[in-house]
C-alpha cells in the first residue's frame, strides 16, 4: 500500500507540476473560465529538482525508520499487534525509492540540457522578435490599425496567448499574418519552401442507408426533447425506409458525394435556456422538434456523415474553437461541408468562431420556422430603413434560411413529414368516421380562453373533444361539455383524429404540423380568417420576427395549397357563416389527403436536391452597376425573349444555357406585378412560384425595353423592391445590392419585375426539371 501511495503521489505531482506546460494546447471546459499558463524553462528545471530533493528526503526518513525498527523489540512475541513479515519489504522499498530518485535526477539533467540548447538556438530569433516593425504594405491597409489594437487589447482574450502572442511586436505581427490575415507574412518566418499540397483524396460516395439504429445513437440522451425526437423517428422508421428505397430507384445509381454535416440544435442548449424540453410533457409546442427529427432522419438516410450537438461545449469541440472568449479564428479548417442550425445556434457560432464565422458562414443552413425576408437580413439596409429586429441582419444568402412551410420563396422550403396511410388504413378510417365528432386544435388552456361563443355553436351539432394538458384539476377555460383527454401520446392523438370528422382551430398556434396530420387522417380543418391579416405591424406574436409577411389565416399553407373540401377558412366573427360551415362539413365526405411534399419521399427528394445543387460558397455574384462606358462598349444581348402571346418574357431558345445553373433557366418566366402585389402574389396568381435566384437576369435596362416599359431615367439603388418601375413618372430602378433581391414586398408607387418559375406537382420547392 505504501509503495502504491508513493507512486500515486509521484504521478499526481508530475501531472500538477508539468501539466501546465501543455495546458495551452487543450480546449478548456468553458471559454469564460479558461486561463492559459505556459511554464518557463527555469521553472521546469526547478520542478524536477524539487521532486528529486523530496524523494531524497523521503529516502532518508525511511532509513531512520528502519534503524528505529532494528533497535526495539516492537515485533517480538505472539501477542504483537502486527506480524513481522509485513515490514520485511522495507529494504526493497528503499531500493525502489532510490531508483525513482535517480530517474528523476537523470530527467532533470536531460531537460536542463535540452532547454540550454533551445535557448542557444533561439537567440537569433529572439533578437528579431524584439526588433519587428509594422510593415507599410498597401495590400494590407488594416495592418497598422490591427497592431495598435493588439497592443492595447491582446490580454483581453486568452486565445491570443494560445496562438503565441506575448506582448511583443513580433508576436502581434506573427499572429496577424499567420492566424489572421491583416498583415503580410514576415520574411524571416518564411524560410522553408512550401511543398505542393497533395491532390485531394477522392470523396466517399453517399449510399442510401437501410437502418436507423445508428442515428438514434448519434442523437444521444438526457433531454425530454431528444426522447421525443427519437420516438418519432422510431414510429416513422418503416415509412422512411420505404421512401429511401423508392428514391434510390429514381436516382438509378447516380453518384453523390458524401457530405460531412454538423447538426447543432441551438434552442435545446442550456445556454439558450432550453425552454422546450421541460414543456414536452406539458403540452408545449412540438413543431420545431418534429421538424428537427425529420431533418435528422432525411440527412442520415441519404447517406451523409452526421454529428449532432445540443450543447455549447460539444459545438466548440467539433468546430475546433480555441480557448478564450471567441475573438480568434478556429484552430483548424472547418471539418464540415454543411452545418444545420437555428437562430440560437447561429448566434453561438458567431460568438465563438471569431473571423472564421465570416469565412465559413456560406456553409450554414438556418432552420427558420417563420422565414427571414431580405430586407431584414441585410444589416445596413435593415438599420437604415427600420427593418432591424432581434433575429435578422445576418447578411446571409436568403435561401440559406429554411422554413417549415413554403410561405417565403426568398427562403428555401425545408418542411417536415406527416404519417402516410396505406390502403387498408384509409378504408378503415372512411368506414369508422364519426360525423358528429370534433377535436379542438390547442393543448394549452390559454388558447381556449374567450372561445365560449364558438364552442357553444359547435356543441349544438358535434361532440367536442380536447387534448388540453393539466396536472390535477381540469382547466377552467375548458367548458364542462368538452371531453378533455389531457395530453395524449402521438399515436393516441392519431387514433383520435382518425375517428373525428372535424379538426377546428381557434387562431393559434400559427402554422403548426397538426392540421396537416388531421387532414392526412381524414379530418376537415376549420380555421378563422384574419381581417385584417396578422403581421408584425398589428400583432404581438409576429412583432420582432424578421418578416413583414401578412398571415390571412391560422394556417395559410392549408388555405392556399390545399383548400376545400379539406380546409375551410371562415370569418369567426360572423356566427351565421361559422354555423353554416359546420353544417356543410358534417354532410361533406372527404378522403385522407397528404401533399407529396410532406411525405417522407417528398422531403428526401427536396433535401437531396438542395445538398446537390445549393452552393453558396462559390456562387457567382450578379453584375454590378455599370461604370461609364465608351461608345464602342456594348452590353451583351439579353438572354430573354418575349413570349408568343407577348404577355411576359421567357428564356430565349437561342440563348446559351449554363448546364450547372440551378434551377434550370428554362423554367424562368418574367412578369410585371400590379402596384399592390408582391412578386410572391404575382407569380402565385399565374400558377407559378417566385424564384429569387433568377433576379440577376432581370436586373438590366434592356428588360424594361423588352416589356415595352418606357424609362425616362434608370437608376441603381439599394431597395428590396427593385427592379421596378414608377409608371406615373416613367422612372426605372435596378437593384444595387444582390442580397436585397426579394420576392416579398410591394409599394403602391411601383410595378415590380418578377422572376417566376414552374414547379413539380405537390413539390413547390422544385421546378419540373430540377431533379
Amino acid at each position: 500500500i505504501f509503495v502504491l501511495g508513493i507512486g500515486f503521489f509521484t504521478l499526481c505531482f508530475l501531472m500538477t507540476s508539468l501539466g501546465g506546460q501543455f495546458s495551452a494546447k487543450r480546449l478548456g471546459d468553458s471559454p469564460f473560465t479558461i486561463r492559459t499558463e505556459v511554464m518557463g524553462a527555469l521553472e521546469s528545471r526547478g520542478v524536477l529538482r524539487r521532486m528529486s530533493d523530496m524523494l531524497e528526503m523521503l529516502m532518508k526518513r525511511m532509513d531512520i525508520l528502519a534503524r528505529l525498527e532494528n533497535s526495539t523489540d516492537f515485533h517480538k512475541g505472539d501477542e504483537a499487534r502486527f506480524p513481522l513479515d509485513r515490514f520485511q519489504p522495507a529494504a526493497g522499498l528503499m531500493e525502489r525509492i532510490q531508483a525513482i530518485a535517480q530517474n528523476v535526477s537523470d530527467i532533470a539533467i536531460k531537460v536542463d540540457q535540452i532547454l540550454r540548447n533551445s535557448l542557444l538556438n533561439g537567440k537569433a530569433v529572439e533578437g528579431r522578435r524584439d526588433q519587428c516593425e509594422v510593415p507599410r504594405d498597401p495590400k494590407y491597409p488594416d495592418c497598422a490599425g490591427k497592431v495598435e489594437w493588439m497592443r492595447a487589447r491582446w490580454t483581453s482574450d486568452p486565445c491570443y496567448a494560445f496562438f503565441g502572442v506575448d506582448g511583443t511586436e513580433c508576436s502581434f505581427l506573427i499572429y496577424l499574418s499567420e492566424v489572421e490575415w491583416f498583415c503580410p507574412p514576415l520574411p524571416w518566418r518564411n524560410r522553408t519552401v512550401a511543398l505542393p499540397s497533395p491532390p485531394p483524396l477522392p470523396r466517399v460516395q453517399a449510399a442510401f442507408r437501410s437502418d436507423l439504429a445508428r442515428l438514434l445513437e448519434l442523437i444521444g440522451t438526457g433531454k425530454e426533447s431528444l426522447s421525443f425526437m427519437k420516438k418519432r423517428i422510431r414510429h416513422l422508421a418503416q415509412q422512411w425506409l420505404r421512401a429511401a428505397r423508392r428514391l434510390k430507384q429514381k436516382m438509378k445509381g447516380r453518384q453523390r458525394d458524401q457530405k460531412h454535416i454538423l447538426i447543432h440544435i441551438g434552442f435545446l442548449t442550456e445556454e439558450s435556456g432550453d425552454v422546450f424540453s421541460p414543456r414536452v410533457l406539458k403540452g408545449g409546442p412540438l413543431g420545431e422538434m418534429v421538424q428537427w427529427a425529420d431533418i435528422l432522419a432525411a440527412l442520415f438516410l441519404l447517406g451523409h456523415s452526421l454529428r449532432v450537438t445540443v450543447s455549447l461545449k460539444e459545438l466548440q469541440s467539433h468546430l475546433g474553437v480555441p480557448p478564450g472568449r471567441g475573438n480568434c479564428p478556429l484552430t483548424n479548417p472547418l471539418p464540415f461541408d454543411l452545418i444545420y442550425t437555428d437562430y440560437h445556434g447561429l448566434q453561438q457560432m458567431k460568438q465563438h468562431m471569431g473571423l472564421s464565422f465570416k469565412k465559413y458562414r456560406c456553409r450554414v443552413r438556418v432552420i427558420d420556422t417563420f422565414g427571414t425576408e431580405p430586407a431584414y437580413n441585410h444589416e445596413e439596409y435593415a438599420t437604415l430603413r427600420g427593418y432591424r429586429t432581434n433575429w435578422g441582419y445576418w447578411n446571409l444568402q436568403p435561401t440559406q434560411f429554411m422554413t417549415m412551410f413554403p410561405h417565403t420563396p426568398d427562403n428555401s422550403f425545408m418542411g417536415f413529414v406527416s404519417e402516410e396511410l396505406n390502403k387498408t388504413e384509409r378504408q378503415f378510417i372512411k368506414s369508422n368516421k364519426v360525423s358528429s365528432m370534433a377535436v379542438v386544435y390547442g393543448k394549452e388552456a390559454s388558447i381556449w380562453k374567450g372561445k365560449e361563443k364558438f364552442l357553444a355553436i359547435l356543441n349544438k351539432y358535434m361532440e367536442i373533444h380536447g387534448t388540453v394538458y393539466y396536472e390535477t384539476q381540469r382547466p377552467p377555460e375548458v367548458p364542462a361539455f368538452v371531453k378533455n383527454h389531457g395530453l395524449l401520446p402521438q399515436h393516441e392523438f392519431q387514433q383520435l383524429l382518425r375517428k373525428a370528422k372535424l379538426f377546428i382551430g381557434f387562431g393559434f398556434p400559427y402554422e403548426g404540423p397538426a392540421p396537416l396530420e388531421a387532414i392526412a387522417n381524414g379530418c376537415v380543418f376549420l380555421q378563422a380568417r384574419f381581417d385584417p391579416p396578422h403581421s408584425s405591424l398589428n400583432h404581438e406574436f409576429f412583432r420582432g420576427k424578421p418578416t413583414s409577411r401578412e398571415v390571412s389565416s391560422q394556417h395559410p399553407y392549408a388555405e392556399d395549397f390545399i383548400g376545400k373540401p379539406h380546409v375551410w377558412t371562415v370569418d369567426y366573427n360572423n356566427s351565421e357563416e361559422f354555423e353554416a360551415a359546420i353544417k356543410t362539413i358534417m354532410r361533406t365526405q372527404v378522403d385522407p389527403y397528404l401533399p407529396y411534399e410532406y411525405t417522407c419521399e417528398g422531403m428526401l427528394e427536396r433535401i437531396h436536391a438542395y445538398i446537390q445543387h445549393q452552393d453558396f460558397c462559390t456562387t457567382s455574384s450578379p453584375p454590378l452597376p455599370p461604370k461609364a462606358k465608351s461608345p464602342a462598349m456594348q452590353s451583351p444581348p439579353s438572354p430573354l425573349a418575349l413570349s408568343p402571346n407577348a404577355t411576359h418574357l421567357v428564356w430565349s431558345p437561342s440563348a446559351s444555357r449554363d448546364p450547372h445553373a440551378w434551377p434550370p433557366v428554362d423554367s424562368l418566366q418574367v412578369w410585371v406585378s400590379e402596384t399592390r402585389h408582391a412578386c410572391t402574389e404575382t407569380c402565385r396568381r399565374r400558377g407559378l412560384v417566385c424564384e429569387p435566384t433568377f433576379f440577376r437576369f432581370l436586373n438590366k435596362k434592356e428588360v424594361f425595353l423588352q416589356l415595352s416599359i418606357t424609362c425616362d431615367s434608370t437608376e441603381y439603388e439599394m431597395n428590396h423592391l427593385y427592379p421596378a418601375v414608377a409608371e406615373n413618372v416613367h422612372e426605372c430602378y435596378l437593384q444595387k445590392e444582390p442580397l436585397l433581391f426579394s420576392c416579398a414586398g410591394y409599394n403602391t408607387k411601383y410595378r415590380r419585375l418578377c422572376p417566376c418559375r414552374d414547379y413539380r406537382k405537390g413539390q413547390v420547392a422544385l421546378c419540373r426539371d430540377c431533379l
